[in-house]
């Protein structure tokens, strides 16, 4: 099984914090945000490969992180893989990124993709599980408790199986608090169709519209993300998951 880490914006929102330093490279709690994710992730087992798809600003970044993290923290592969983009007005998109590392990289695996600024407080050792289970696309959701605040992401509805029925990207009269996430499971047998998503000119950008012309065409199920979940998507977001992140730390020491 393959990761894919995909990390490759400019994160304007964030300036001046992000003019010269990814925003998954940025610290919360004391811990990059990309660390979260793979920390998470490394339980799932399995994991022969990590891809990171970053920019050419970055990239050189992502690098001395990369090696930095292999030595003193996991025996991890990393492959970091420049898009070529320079800033917002040639960059290729999350679904772009994701169809380069696939044909630049021939990856012929199940794979795991995830944005690299998502914070999660806990294991992703189930979904892993899940997706072994099912073998079939995943993806995987959480509950925002508020139908204003969705309008940000995605609306979706799921039948008895846990299975999509309907999937909209910035819904403008939500029915669910229920979001899609970005963190996706695609099996081997999907890719030739995010390759088809992508020839036929579609949107390439937002993951979630792959899932949204996906769901019309193959099973895909979700997974419900435990404890918290963090998308650091501007400075208040940035600020309040240092908060919420360091209280976690304080009280798993004590």
């Amino acid at each position: 099984m393959k990761v894919l880490i995909l990390a490759a914006g400019y994160a304007t929102r964030l300036y001046p914090l992000t003019m010269t330093q990814p925003k998954p490279l940025l610290p919360v709690a004391g811990k990059p945000m990309i660390e979260y994710v793979l920390d998470n992730i490394d339980p799932i087992g399995g994991i022969d490969r990590v891809y990171v798809v970053t920019n050419a600003k970055f990239a050189g970044h992502f690098q001395k992180w990369a090696d930095n993290y292999r030595a003193t923290k996991s025996k991890l592969d990393f492959t970091i893989v420049n898009d070529g983009s320079t800033d917002d007005t040639n960059k290729l998109g999350a679904i772009g990124d994701l169809h380069l590392v696939l044909t630049k990289e021939k990856i012929d695996d199940d794979l795991i993709v995830v944005a690299g600024d998502n914070l999660f407080s806990e294991t992703l050792e189930e979904f892993g599980k899940v997706c072994r289970e099912k073998n079939a696309p995943v993806l995987a959701v959480y509950d925002v408790g508020s139908l204003e605040e969705i309008k940000k992401y995605n609306s979706i509805s799921l039948d008895k199986e846990g299975k999509i029925t309907f999937f909209e990207e910035k819904p403008k009269e939500p029915k669910s608090t229920l979001t899609g996430i970005a963190l996706y499971y695609y099996p081997k047998s999907t890719l030739p169709l995010i390759k088809q998503y992508v020839a036929e000119g579609n949107n390439p950008d937002q993951p979630g519209r792959l899932v949204q012309w996906l769901y019309q065409r193959t099973p895909f199920y979700t997974w419900t993300v435990p404890g918290i979940w963090f998308d650091i998507g501007s400075k208040e977001n940035l600020e309040e998951s240092n908060r919420i992140f360091s209280k976690k730390d304080l009280a798993a020491s004590r």
